[in-house]
């Protein structure tokens, strides 16, 4: 009987036990549910604050992007405005519009004298409409051709240049391709037909008279920005040479001839071709132009090393 009573005794525990537990889990999920929906109202509060300076922000924006067009709509206003002052059309302001004319005189005039007259006005007799004559426009004035310069050796930009820079051409074995100091921020590329002429070594680290505002060719695919300039027979050619003292960049002008060369020289007008013939070495080895001697100021003359009275090319 005793142990039948401690047999209850223990099942009625553990029934209470397991109710006790089940009580303290609901407990548990109820008091998670409360934190959870609490996050969720923290979180839908913050949402909405955030939507609302979104809205604030761009409202803003609107705001100014409105004002910019408003003023940006004056502005074309007063420029219509200022374009049928322009063509004779008197500009009547009108109450209400911010100022903007938008009456002709024409039609200010007719409006005066009704707003004049106080007795009542007679009936309106339709008037025969007149045809509106269309104004002629005075003829567009042509622009005046500007003079051409004359064809000299001012035109033709000649500069001391520098090569730092010469091998064979790698597609053309009668031409050497060399880099040009100009006295520029980078020396040019040319391309020089004098393999058969001169030395490689006679070419190294020379000073040279360059024509500078030749347009840019391709030559056996390498683009050619200058020409060397050379006394010149069928048999024999040689580089012309500037004076001791000169250096990279300085220019080359003619006694008697302004310098006012061309920023390029146009091939269709053939300056160079036009000048060429009368560039000739001297009896004394100097290159000149119409006899007139090519020279640095205050540094000397052009010249070449023993061709006289022939062709620079």
């Amino acid at each position: 009987m005793f142990r039948a009573t401690c047999r209850f005794a223990v099942s009625l525990t553990r029934d209470q036990f397991r109710k006790t537990l089940k009580m303290a889990d609901l407990q548990k999920i109820v008091e998670n549910n409360q934190r959870a929906q609490g996050l969720i109202d923290s979180i839908q509060q913050e949402m909405a604050a955030i939507e609302n300076e979104l809205v604030q922000r761009k409202k803003q924006e609107l705001i100014k992007e409105n004002a910019f067009l408003t003023k940006e709509i004056e502005k074309a206003l007063a420029q219509l405005v200022a374009l049928e002052i322009s063509n004779g059309k008197r500009q009547i302001p009108v109450p209400g519009n911010r100022g903007i004319c938008t009456q002709t005189e024409a039609t200010s005039a007719a409006a005066a004298p009704a707003s004049e007259s106080k007795a009542p006005a007679p009936a309106p007799v339709s008037a025969p409409k007149e045809k509106k004559v269309k104004e002629k426009k005075p003829p567009a004035e042509k622009p005046k051709a500007v003079a051409e310069a004359p064809i000299d050796v001012g035109r033709l930009d000649l500069r001391v240049g520098k090569i730092i820079e010469v091998g064979r051409h790698p597609d053309a074995d009668s031409l050497y391709l060399e880099k040009i100091d100009c006295g520029e921020p980078s020396p040019r590329t040319v391309v020089s037909g004098l393999v058969k002429f001169v030395p490689l070594e006679e070419m190294q680290n020379r000073l040279v008279v360059v024509l500078c505002n030749l347009k840019p060719a391709k030559m056996r695919g390498v683009t050619s920005e200058a020409m060397v300039m050379c006394a010149s027979t069928p048999d024999k050619v040689e580089v012309l040479s500037p004076p001791a003292g000169a250096v990279p960049g300085d220019l080359v002008h003619c006694e008697g001839y302004e310098r006012k060369p061309d920023a390029q020289l146009n091939p269709k007008k053939k300056v160079f071709e036009t000048c060429a013939p009368d560039l000739m070495t001297n009896a004394d080895l100097v290159a000149c132009y119409k006899g007139a001697p090519l020279h640095v100021p205050g540094k000397g003359t052009i010249v070449a090393q023993s061709l006289k009275n022939v062709q620079v090319k």
